[in-house]
């Protein structure tokens, strides 16, 4: 262990890792395969994310740790199968960034983080010989998120409205179409029409400025604070939500928006 302490401390945490992963090393980490830690990888992402949300310098860096972990694992596993090491991840990711930065590194002048973003997608479609200006959208993506970057991208290519005012008349295009498959009764229609309405209103937060899915994440916050005050005020009064009336409860839940503000 004396080694591992005089190590810089990346390459420490990488042996480490090769250490829990070796024999004698430990069993749960051992067992661990790239399917098996999937979870963990997205799970640890969100919660850098929930950190960056906090303001709190402590709890982020040791999330980015955890994060950075899941890298390390992923290397690791890799370096046992012959594959590729973490030297090799780090080598590809610096050649990356130096290749699409041609204005940094190279002769390239642009004139704003839009350009940027525009010769981003142009090296990569030239590098990757891409199918579609829509590659490289992650499934997993939660949904929102996932329109919002095909959105980004198509409108990289030009695939975009020019003003927000046809923006908001899709919006209100697709919330019609929604009520008129609902005054029907349509369900398969009705779970169509909401996944063109919300796609037309994350649309709608691009052109603002929003991200649609920090904007909902937030507001899932809010009424988890605001349904725990109503819960402590029906608690106070040694009853439950299922024991309340709608409108006594609508009145804790006035009061804890008051509060937010």
């Amino acid at each position: 262990m004396k080694e591992l302490k005089e190590k810089d401390p990346f390459w420490r945490v990488v042996e480490i890792m090769s250490v829990l992963r070796g024999e004698g090393g430990c069993p749960w980490d051992r067992e661990q395969t790239r399917d098996s830690l999937k979870p963990y990888l997205i799970e640890e992402a969100y919660e850098v994310v929930d950190a960056i949300d906090d303001g709190d310098p402590d709890k982020l860096k040791e999330e980015l740790g955890d994060l950075l972990l899941q890298i390390v694992f992923h290397a690791q596993i890799a370096k046992e199968g012959g594959e590729f090491d973490i030297t090799h991840v780090l080598e590809v990711l610096a050649q990356k960034l130096i290749r699409r930065h041609p204005h940094v590194f190279g002769e390239v002048t642009v004139r704003d983080a839009q350009e940027v973003l525009e010769n981003w997608e142009a090296i990569k479609g030239r590098e990757e010989n891409h199918r579609s200006a829509l590659s490289g959208v992650p499934p997993y993506l939660p949904a929102l998120l996932q329109a919002m970057r095909i959105q980004e991208k198509a409108a990289r290519v030009g695939f975009d409205w020019s003003r927000v005012e046809p923006v908001w008349e899709k919006v209100e295009e697709e919330f019609r179409e929604f009520k008129e498959a609902c005054r029907k009764g349509d369900k398969e229609g009705m779970a169509w029409e909401m996944g063109d309405l919300l796609f037309a209103l994350v649309n709608l937060a691009r052109f603002l400025g929003v991200d649609p899915e920090d904007a909902l994440r937030q507001c899932n916050k809010r009424f988890i604070k605001r349904f725990s005050y109503v819960e402590e005020r029906l608690r106070q009064e040694g009853r439950l939500p299922q024991d309340a009336d709608l409108e006594t409860m609508d009145r804790y839940w006035e009061e804890a928006k008051g509060s937010d503000r």
